[in-house]
């Protein structure tokens, strides 16, 4: 009778994890799957920190271990790993906003994502295709196939009300937070946000639990629309990436987003990785700022901003 019991838990568990993907389901937030079936308190703090110089905007990719600091709520903090990896493998996930508010957009934005997984995907790196209008849905689990990216990319049609917000949530949740090693989002919307049931602060949460990098590329004034000032939706977009230690893009037509890959790519592949012991050890599951730095006042940083401690 037990394992009877046990067995119709894990299916209803799996049947719901599939319905939250599907477009218009009601999803209960911020209840999170992964509280569920992924409780792992993890003492080591592993961050990505990009490095650019200042002038140039090129990065940084020589320094060592002796030149940075890193703090923890404006305590300093040991650094036990470094490491200057450049050619790990990555797990991408493509976010596409296909609101009806994007429509005169939609095939910038096909071209786009097609480009982008052109580009920037080698044959150890794998990825995944959500939409998101007035729900969310998986197009693609993750493959290392551009080729059947694209084609789901192409049959992209516009739908209602945007979700944006519940996309990175659930994604983050139900597929990112399992993953190891270099995962990023990558957005392209015009971030305005109508029908999500999940907050931009529950989003980002979502995002920093899962360690994922989030790299938005802006639709706002791409394809020749929308060329006024930036929108309040390239705001939260923006906030969104600086938190998780990503970056936005502003692309204005389709040639521009060439950069825009090489610099995502690039970035990805050529980030430092610090880890340390955390010497606060509590484990009430509360957020904790992070903040690192550099001996050289002439390059600047991207990293994400903290991190939410383990629960006991």
């Amino acid at each position: 009778m037990l394992h009877r019991s046990l067995r119709l838990f894990a299916i209803l568990l799996t049947f719901g994890a599939i319905l939250s993907f599907l477009p218009g389901q009601e999803k209960r937030l911020p209840e999170r799957i992964s509280d569920q079936t992924y409780r792992v308190s993890v003492d080591l703090v592993n961050v990505l920190c990009s490095v650019f110089d200042k002038k140039t905007n090129s990065f940084v990719t020589n320094l060592t271990r002796d030149d940075f600091l890193i703090y923890e709520d404006n305590q300093p903090q040991e650094i036990r790993n470094f490491s200057r990896e450049t050619d790990l493998p990555l797990t991408i996930a493509m976010l596409v906003d296909t609101s009806g508010s994007v429509t005169p957009k939609l095939k910038f934005e096909q071209e786009a994502a097609i480009a982008f997984f052109q580009s920037v995907m080698r044959e150890k790196d794998r990825a995944m295709l959500v939409k998101f209008d007035s729900g969310v849905s998986m197009l693609q689990d993750f493959t290392n196939d551009p080729n059947k990216l694209a084609d789901k990319i192409k049959k992209l049609k516009t739908g209602g009300g945007t979700t944006l917000y519940d996309a990175i949530y659930v994604t983050c949740d139900e597929k990112l937070i399992r993953e190891t090693g270099r995962k990023a989002i990558i957005i392209l919307s015009d971030g305005d946000d109508m029908s999500s049931r999940a907050t931009l602060e529950q989003a980002t949460e979502m995002a920093l639990r899962a360690e994922t990098t989030v790299f938005a590329v802006s639709i706002s004034k791409g394809g020749f629309f929308g060329v006024g000032d930036k929108s309040e939706g390239d705001s939260i977009l923006k906030e969104i990436a600086n938190a998780t230690g990503g970056r936005i893009f502003f692309p204005f037509k389709v040639e521009e987003l060439d950069e825009a890959f090489r610099q995502i790519s690039q970035e990805l592949r050529s980030q430092y990785s610090l880890g340390y012991v955390s010497n606060n050890p509590g484990k009430r599951g509360e957020y904790r700022k992070i903040e690192i730095k550099v001996q050289e006042k002439d390059l600047k940083l991207s990293y994400r901003k903290g991190y939410y401690a383990p629960t006991s």
